[in-house]
């Protein structure tokens, strides 16, 4: 009898603990608990920027990156088909913006300076500015991690409204500031900061990329969402056929916010 008590103690702790457990997956399961539906409202703050994967050589070194800071807010709506699994598409309206300077060697490119268009390679210092303001939609799968957390992975277009990349050339740290026109021994322009050049290549950028995102959830409060997300671009932001620059670019932004669940 005295071996009988200790198991039937453990089998009443094991069904409090399982019933507790079920009460804390219907407590923070879905607002709409008749559905398992419902609309996430979302607004972030987000950083990031577009680079080429990986940094290509004529990049000798990063002299600055200072995102411009972003915005996205939209909405979700997503259906659970079960406990664990569901799924949400949404439209998440964004801006997204980065400043940079690097010096680089043999970069090419086409300038303009004092209203004269020069295609080369480039050695100097390069300044550029991005912005790009828009609306991505994502399609993702959801996975419940507990009752609180939430993974939420797939697929994403986004759309742009206004894009814009352009910058100015330069003499480095160095000195050392110049075109090569048209070929790497061509015939050499020197380029100072008291007269740099620029060039704006934003009629030459894609309305549209696609990539890949991820978001995490925390259910703070039975309506109230933290989260984070990583949208990674898979698309160059450049139009197919052009070849000002010589590697291709891709966005990269993450965005940190709350959410109020519907």
């Amino acid at each position: 009898m005295n071996n009988i008590r200790p198991i039937f103690a453990l089998l009443f702790l094991l069904l409090t603990f399982s019933a507790h457990a079920e009460d804390r997956w219907t407590e923070w399961g879905p607002t709409s608990r008749e559905s398992n539906a419902g609309v996430i409202a979302r607004v972030g703050y987000t950083i990031g920027g577009t680079t080429p994967i990986p940094l290509p050589a004529e990049i000798r070194r990063m002299n600055g990156f200072k995102p411009k800071g972003g915005v996205t807010f939209g909405a979700d709506a997503y259906k659970m088909l079960s406990r664990r699994w569901g799924f949400s598409a949404g439209w998440h309206f964004f801006y997204e913006g980065f400043h940079t300077s690097a010096n680089v060697k043999n970069y090419r490119m086409s300038l303009t300076m004092e209203g004269n268009t020069m295609g080369g390679y480039f050695t100097g210092c390069d300044v550029t500015n991005t912005d790009m303001w828009g609306v991505t939609i994502p399609i993702l799968a959801t996975l419940r991690l507990s009752p609180r957390w939430n993974l939420s992975f797939g697929p994403y277009v986004s759309f742009y409204f206004w894009q814009n990349f352009s910058g100015e050339v330069y003499d480095n740290t160095d000195g050392i500031g110049y075109l090569r026109v048209d070929t790497p021994t061509g015939e050499k322009v020197n380029m100072s900061r008291n007269n740099p050049a620029t060039y704006d290549f934003s009629e030459n950028m894609r309305p549209w990329n696609a990539g890949l995102e991820v978001c995490f959830d925390l259910k703070v409060m039975k309506h109230l969402n933290a989260f984070g997300s990583l949208d990674w671009g898979l698309s160059n932001i450049m139009d197919p056929d052009f070849d000002a620059v010589a590697f291709k670019m891709y966005p990269i932004y993450a965005t940190f916010g709350v959410a109020y669940r519907y």
